[in-house]
């Protein structure tokens, strides 16, 4: 290894990524791994990059547990060498981030203070930022944020129809998954640049989802809104709901804020209404109604939001699918693109199946192109450190 080495975590709602870096221009993985299933059953996966992947069962385990895990297993693969950065996914940035920054007391204290607009994830996203200055206190800490993609879309695309006053308080359309095309819209730039300056719809579909209109290279519109919860359905988190609706549980359910938050949150989506899991391939392969109509809904409604990030662009010249259900579940891209010839939409289904970068035939290309969060986060660091 390098003597220099720059280390990513990503904290999500149900798992952990990391990778290790060589510290450079253009960093380069070399370890990667994640603790996935958090919860009674969670596993740690680390491994030299390209080589089979040990396996640490780690049994019950919240985010904190894990965390102590990963620091340790990492600290197995630098022989020696220096940390001399930590890139830290952020969900939220609010009104002030809309670049990567140095995690400072300052810093720090002003992203806690957006703690209840994305509870899932920023105490989890900080907490990570807290152990990595524990474990590597020579080393920079670097906050990189979901929702700086995102800003400086158009008003209407970031604003609510509510009084005023609250938009000048922050209530705002922030938009998320800001990382991921972040990556996606570079990598269309490597791949196909004349494409990257017309209309592309990128659908970021895993136990998050969202979908972004990018034109011309930049953002003017999301599903997602003021919080996580906007937009498509998701692992277990609702999508879009009707206001009212909330309203109704408070007054007539008699839930409370914590209640009402916990079934949002980590209750709805595809666990919610399949009654069974939030991963997307067991629902699959299950022949449950339930399953079979929790994946349907899925299918519909992000059907329905391609047709929304066409119109806000004003036409469709490419649908890239990402994330962990967009680059791996075939059959929910397929279904997904039914019904969408009007849009020039026409999967190969050969293609499809094997998880093809191209998998249209028709007049509007679409595309698979696999995230990749964790080097937005290294190049980032890479650049405060200066090589």
């Amino acid at each position: 290894m390098t003597p220099g080495i720059i280390l990513t975590l990503n904290a999500g709602s149900s798992s952990i990524k990391f990778s290790l870096y060589e510290a450079a221009d253009e960093p380069r993985e070399i370890v990667d791994g994640q603790v996935e299933n958090l919860g009674p059953n969670a596993r740690l996966h680390i491994g030299l990059k390209g080589e089979q992947a040990d396996i640490h069962e780690l049994g019950i385990a919240d985010h904190k547990i894990a965390l102590k895990a990963i620091l340790t297993r990492a600290s197995d693969y630098l022989d020696g060498h220096s940390v001399l950065g930590v890139g830290h996914r952020v969900v939220h940035g609010g009104i002030d981030f809309s670049a990567p920054c140095l995690l400072t007391e300052e810093t720090t204290e002003k992203l806690e203070a957006l703690i209840p607009l994305a509870p899932l994830h920023q105490p989890h996203n900080l907490a990570a930022a807290a152990a990595a200055r524990q474990a590597f206190p020579q080393a920079i800490q670097v906050a990189c944020f979901d929702t700086a993609f995102h800003r400086g879309q158009p008003w209407v695309n970031d604003t609510f129809a509510l009084p005023r006053v609250y938009y000048d308080r922050g209530v705002r359309r922030y938009g998320f998954h800001g990382l991921s095309y972040d990556y996606v819209t570079g990598e269309l730039g490597r791949l196909e640049p004349e494409l990257l300056q017309g209309k592309v719809a990128i659908a970021h579909l895993g136990n998050g989802a969202s979908m972004c209109a990018v034109k011309n290279g930049r953002s003017i519109g999301s599903t997602m809104g003021f919080s996580a919860l906007d937009g498509l359905p998701m692992g277990t988190r609702c999508g879009q709901i009707d206001p009212g609706l909330l309203l109704y549980l408070i007054e007539s359910e008699g839930l409370s804020a914590h209640e009402l938050s916990q079934i949002l949150y980590r209750e709805s989506g595809l666990k919610g209404l399949s009654g069974l899991t939030h991963d997307m391939r067991t629902l699959l392969q299950s022949d449950q109604l339930e399953a079979k109509e929790a994946i349907d809904y899925y299918v519909f409604r992000a059907r329905r939001e391609v047709g929304a990030m066409a119109a806000v662009m004003g036409g469709l010249d490419a649908l890239v699918f990402c994330g962990g259900i967009g680059e791996n579940a075939a059959p929910v891209r397929a279904m997904i693109c039914e019904n969408l010839e009007w849009l020039g939409i026409d999967i190969d289904a050969s293609a499809n199946r094997t998880n093809e970068t191209e998998i249209s035939r028709g007049q509007t290309r679409v595309m698979v192109i696999k995230t990749d969060e964790e080097l937005v986060m290294a190049r980032s660091v890479s650049a405060m450190l200066d090589l």
